[in-house]
């Protein structure tokens, strides 16, 4: 057997722990008890305390420390011991000395010296996960417990207060408790598989539905016009429609994979084709108020929505928006050279910070400021270079430590009225000529969005929106060799 731990769960409100050391190691040992419980009982010997400890301790008052060496009396009050020091002769001395008094000991990166582990530790209200690696890869149980932090909602522990109470209420021993409890919760599994079932029905009947309207406008269609009208009116498309069916196709792709970067991706990939500047902003956003509708309304529905901060992001972002429209269509009229140079830093700079995004660590939760301010320049430049109000609005909230559910929720719902506010001000200055572009962004998009469904995941989001910016900063670069 290669793994004989037992995992258990020590009641700290009683546990008296003796840290030996101040470096690093001690600093991260204090942290780690400290966040399970605040005011657990810890005492620190070491023979230098480390600034980083010592700004912990004035923050712990409770916690006693001694700035000299390791004494053998200093095991009398203690039940466990950790050991953090980088003297192995003084580490394996401590450890004989603890165990022949019956105490327990912890010695960092020493194993053969350790009686338990400190694993890393998921906290969710009343949920706690420990794992453990047989101290074999400390590395991997903290990428575990990062994965497991995201994939727990935070409201498990409304869930688990829900089950205690319904347990209190319920009388007998405890089989008569999981019995009834077992009852009350089969209806989870019910639920799940008659979902699946209704999954597959609604799959066959959407595609039944889609034969039978295909082979109903066809037979009509071919009644009302002849092949030869038909093959007249195709002919008079013009080639740029195929050309936005390929870039609606391989922004969707992109979008629906990793979660950002249509706006920018068409920006890039029209100006290469040499699409007028206002006509690649007014394209783009008429073709994504469609998918930002609906995406809104989804997590408006499913309470994905802070009404203070969507009213703080879309006034001032369809203020912005209106703005910046009407600046694309002046400028790209007058100093059309001079736009693209400008539209293509812009898209290099989103690329660049594409990257600082996929980089980015997980940051504690921060005030926000001037919230009116970001929405107006996030509706600004997403109107001007046709894309950006994910990558500049989104990536502050987050940076800022808000709740991404929350952020993407209000931000896709605010992107709506932003997009429409563009779409208006541009069809208003420019009309509908430019309908074949918009088509093809529209179609090239839903032929993509089943394919992008099957791929979102797949790619480990560092590395796909890694991807998205070197290709951003690849078209950027390419476009200001071609104007200059």
């Amino acid at each position: 057997m290669n793994n004989t731990l037992f995992p258990i769960f020590l009641k700290t409100e009683s546990a008296r722990f003796l840290i030996v050391g101040g470096g690093n190691v001690g600093l991260e040992k204090t942290e780690t008890l400290l966040r399970q419980n605040p005011f657990v009982a810890i005492k620190i010997i070491a023979k230098e305390i480390g600034h980083d400890l010592r700004q912990l301790l004035h923050k712990n008052p409770h916690v006693e420390w001694e700035e000299r060496p390791f004494e053998s009396h200093d095991l009398t009050d203690a039940d466990f011991i950790i050991i953090a020091t980088e003297n192995a002769a003084l580490n394996r001395e401590i450890k004989q000395k603890a165990n022949k008094e019956g105490i327990l000991v912890n010695a960092a990166d020493q194993p053969d010296l350790c009686d338990f582990y400190l694993g890393s530790i998921v906290n969710k209200g009343s949920l706690k996960i420990a794992i453990s690696t047989n101290g074999k890869s400390p590395v991997l149980a903290r990428r575990l417990r990062e994965h497991l932090e995201e994939a727990i909602p935070d409201n498990i522990n409304d869930s688990i207060e829900n089950l205690n109470q319904f347990r209190a209420k319920h009388k007998g021993d405890i089989q008569t408790k999981i019995s009834s409890l077992n009852k009350a919760t089969a209806v989870l599994s019910d639920h799940a598989k008659t979902k699946k079932e209704g999954k597959k029905f609604k799959k066959l009947a959407f595609e039944i539905a889609v034969v039978f309207l295909a082979v109903f406008f066809g037979y009509s269609l071919s009644s009302l016009i002849s092949v030869p009208t038909l093959t007249g009116y195709i002919n008079e498309i013009p080639p740029a429609f195929y050309g936005m069916l390929l870039v609606g196709f391989f922004a969707q792709l992109v979008d629906g994979a990793v979660g950002l970067g249509y706006g920018v991706t068409c920006a890039t990939a029209m100006m290469l084709f040499g699409i007028k500047l206002p006509a690649i902003s007014g394209s783009i956003h008429t073709a994504e108020m469609f998918s930002s509708g609906i995406s809104g309304f989804s997590h408006y529905k499913f309470g994905n929505v802070n009404k203070r901060l969507l009213f703080w992001l879309a006034i001032p972002g369809v203020i912005g928006a209106v703005f910046g429209a009407l600046l694309l269509i002046y400028l790209g009229n007058k100093y059309e050279t001079i736009t693209y140079a400008v539209l293509a830093t812009y898209t290099m700079i989103i690329g660049i910070r594409l990257i600082a995004i996929a980089f980015r660590k997980k940051i504690e939760k921060q005030k926000i400021k001037n919230t009116g301010i970001l929405g107006f320049f996030g509706g600004l430049f997403d109107a001007f270079g046709g894309g950006g109000w994910g990558p500049i609005v989104t990536s502050t909230l987050l940076a800022k430590g808000r709740k991404s559910s929350y952020v993407i929720g209000t931000v896709s719902l605010a992107e709506f009225f932003v997009t429409l506010a563009a779409s208006i001000t541009f069809f208003a200055s420019l009309g509908v000529s430019n309908w074949y572009i918009v088509l093809g962004l529209i179609i090239g998009g839903s032929m993509a969005a089943p394919l992008a469904a099957r791929l979102a995941g797949k790619l480990q989001q560092k590395t796909a929106v890694l991807l998205v910016a070197f290709l951003v900063i690849v078209f950027s670069i390419r476009m200001l060799f071609k104007v200059f």
